[in-house]
């Protein structure tokens, strides 16, 4: 077995230990319900979802030019996800949720409860996972990380040398990243624990193409658990773009005859997302998936309704109704080829 297969074996293993007999019926459920939409044509959803979106918060330390925390460019009111607010959450979900991404917008551990979140999640048994910039990834950050309870953490690093990195990552600094990582993996060795599952993610944008190899021999020499490639959604993409990359592996768009770009992937009139996951923003609005950056199509907020009540609840059908007619028509999926089959 490679170096690489067991951390990432390590990992599945972790997450099959979260799922209990509940847990494990409701996935059941979730994967039935969806097949028989996609079939019948109907918005039909057994069970609640498998994994959830919690945003700790739309601030961020850094100004990427496609993210609206970066762009500082948000329709929809900012702020910091509260205890309360979190707590209810999971009050609600944990019993037939196994999987928590905390994290939509924003920089998670600018959150000065953050670690809480974790541990009062972890406390539930549930999977936590987050993403960051790991500019705060301190020694003693790094620690509270550890002992939190956190199952995975992802690292945005998409550059090998600072020129590169601050081509998307503007105001960031990669030596901050290096040593947020460092950080990270000391302080697992340290307190001799298996999480969290460490995974460096480069979104490929043509300014860093050049770099994949580069990165791939960097988060083996520091020791991550996993290098991870991402392609980049791009607002403004039929004219071309100048973050879209050469390669074509890598891109979410083909160049056409006519010089336009467009997708490169068919698109289909069902989403696995709609089915078993969803977002909470965080002031308690609940929205279809991390598509929805600016919380347009909102079902409701968990503070004035259950829970149950949301998911199962008229506009929610209505959405996935017209999403099983023609995804075309929702102005968030056109842009989207990453809810097209399950686990997409």
């Amino acid at each position: 077995m490679s170096k690489l297969t067991l951390p990432i074996l390590k990992d599945g293993i972790n997450f099959l230990f979260k799922m209990s007999p509940r847990r494990g019926w409701n996935t059941f459920l979730i994967f039935s319900s969806f097949y028989y939409a996609r079939m019948t044509r109907k918005s039909v959803i057994w069970g609640r979802p498998i994994a959830i979106s919690v945003e700790p918060t739309t601030s961020c330390n850094l100004r990427c030019p496609e993210c609206p925390s970066g762009l500082r460019s948000f329709n929809r009111d900012t702020g910091m996800l509260n205890l309360d607010v979190f707590g209810n959450i999971i009050n609600q979900l944990y019993k037939t949720t196994p999987y928590l991404i905390l994290y939509f917008q924003g920089e998670p551990y600018l959150n000065k409860n953050f670690f809480d979140f974790v541990k009062i999640a972890s406390n539930k048994n549930m999977y936590v996972a987050t993403s960051t910039n790991a500019h705060y990834m301190t020694k003693e950050n790094a620690e509270k990380t550890i002992e939190s309870g956190l199952d995975r953490l992802i690292i945005s690093i998409d550059g090998t040398t600072q020129s590169v990195y601050e081509n998307y990552r503007i105001g960031g600094k990669l030596d901050k990243v290096i040593e947020g990582t460092k950080n990270i993996i000391e302080a697992k060795k340290r307190l001799k624990s298996n999480t969290p599952h460490i995974i460096f993610q480069f979104l490929v944008v043509k300014p860093n193409e050049h770099q994949i190899e580069e990165v791939q021999k960097l988060g083996d020499s520091l020791g991550v658990d996993e290098v991870r490639f991402k392609t980049a959604q791009v607002y403004d993409y039929e004219n071309g773009n100048p973050l879209i990359p050469e390669n074509q592996k890598y891109s979410r768009y083909i160049k056409n005859k006519d010089g336009k770009y467009s997708l490169k992937n068919k698109m289909y009139n069902h989403c696995w997302r709609l089915w078993h996951t969803c977002v909470f923003t965080w002031d308690g609005v609940v929205v279809p998936c991390a598509f929805d950056k600016d919380a347009k199509y909102q079902f409701g907020n968990i503070e004035k309704d259950a829970f149950a009540k949301i998911w199962q609840s008229a506009p929610y059908h209505s959405f996935r109704q017209n999403l099983l007619k023609s995804r075309t028509q929702i102005d968030i999926c056109t842009n989207c080829t990453e809810g097209t089959k399950v686990w997409g």
